[in-house]
Protein backbone atom coordinates (compact mmCIF):
# COMPACT_ATOMS: atom_id res chain seq x y z
CA UNK A 1 0.00 0.00 0.00
CA UNK A 2 1.48 3.21 -1.12
CA UNK A 3 2.17 5.95 2.14
CA UNK A 4 1.76 9.85 1.60
CA UNK A 5 4.37 11.98 1.42
CA UNK A 6 4.18 15.12 3.42
CA UNK A 7 5.69 18.08 0.74
CA UNK A 8 6.90 21.04 2.76
CA UNK A 9 7.08 24.36 0.62
CA UNK A 10 9.18 27.42 2.22
CA UNK A 11 9.21 31.28 1.17
CA UNK A 12 8.50 32.13 -2.26
CA UNK A 13 6.91 28.16 -3.12
CA UNK A 14 4.89 28.87 -0.10
CA UNK A 15 3.15 32.12 -1.82
CA UNK A 16 3.29 30.70 -5.09
CA UNK A 17 0.74 27.43 -3.81
CA UNK A 18 -0.79 29.49 -1.27
CA UNK A 19 -0.02 26.46 1.39
CA UNK A 20 2.89 25.41 3.84
CA UNK A 21 2.11 21.94 3.32
CA UNK A 22 -0.06 18.87 1.90
CA UNK A 23 -0.28 15.20 2.05
CA UNK A 24 -0.05 13.88 -1.33
CA UNK A 25 0.06 9.80 -2.92
CA UNK A 26 2.87 9.94 -5.62
CA UNK A 27 2.24 7.79 -8.68
CA UNK A 28 3.61 4.70 -9.26
CA UNK A 29 6.25 6.28 -11.53
CA UNK A 30 7.96 9.03 -9.44
CA UNK A 31 11.16 6.91 -7.60
CA UNK A 32 13.55 9.72 -7.37
CA UNK A 33 13.99 13.22 -6.99
CA UNK A 34 14.08 14.18 -10.51
CA UNK A 35 10.47 12.12 -11.15
CA UNK A 36 9.25 14.18 -8.12
CA UNK A 37 10.48 17.44 -9.54
CA UNK A 38 8.42 16.21 -12.83
CA UNK A 39 5.12 15.30 -11.11
CA UNK A 40 5.14 18.14 -8.36
CA UNK A 41 4.96 20.48 -11.73
CA UNK A 42 2.56 19.43 -12.84
CA UNK A 43 0.24 18.56 -10.39
CA UNK A 44 0.56 22.23 -9.35
CA UNK A 45 1.06 24.52 -12.64
CA UNK A 46 2.05 27.46 -10.52
CA UNK A 47 5.32 26.17 -9.85
CA UNK A 48 6.08 25.13 -13.91
CA UNK A 49 8.89 26.45 -14.74
CA UNK A 50 9.84 27.90 -11.06
CA UNK A 51 11.72 24.72 -9.81
CA UNK A 52 15.13 24.92 -11.13
CA UNK A 53 16.98 26.30 -8.64
CA UNK A 54 15.22 25.07 -5.52
CA UNK A 55 16.92 22.42 -3.41
CA UNK A 56 14.79 19.31 -2.22
CA UNK A 57 15.43 17.55 1.50
CA UNK A 58 14.09 14.22 1.92
CA UNK A 59 13.42 13.82 5.60
CA UNK A 60 15.36 16.85 6.65
CA UNK A 61 18.64 15.56 4.49
CA UNK A 62 19.30 17.71 0.87
CA UNK A 63 19.01 15.40 -1.98
CA UNK A 64 20.09 15.19 -5.13
CA UNK A 65 17.90 14.67 -8.46
CA UNK A 66 19.29 11.13 -8.73
CA UNK A 67 18.32 10.23 -5.15
CA UNK A 68 15.81 7.26 -4.57
CA UNK A 69 12.69 8.58 -2.65
CA UNK A 70 11.21 5.19 -1.21
CA UNK A 71 10.33 5.32 2.47
CA UNK A 72 11.00 9.27 2.37
CA UNK A 73 8.21 10.80 4.38
CA UNK A 74 8.67 14.32 3.83
CA UNK A 75 9.83 16.28 1.10
CA UNK A 76 10.74 19.84 1.68
CA UNK A 77 11.26 21.96 -1.25
CA UNK A 78 13.36 25.21 -0.59
CA UNK A 79 13.78 28.60 -3.28
CA UNK A 80 17.26 29.89 -3.23
CA UNK A 81 17.19 32.52 -0.38
CA UNK A 82 17.66 36.12 -1.10
CA UNK A 83 18.50 38.82 1.84
CA UNK A 84 20.24 42.14 1.90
Amino acid sequence: MQQPVLVLYFAALRDLTGRNDEELLLPEGVLTVRDFMTFIATARPVLAGKLASVRVALDEAFANDSDILRGARVIALIPPVAGG
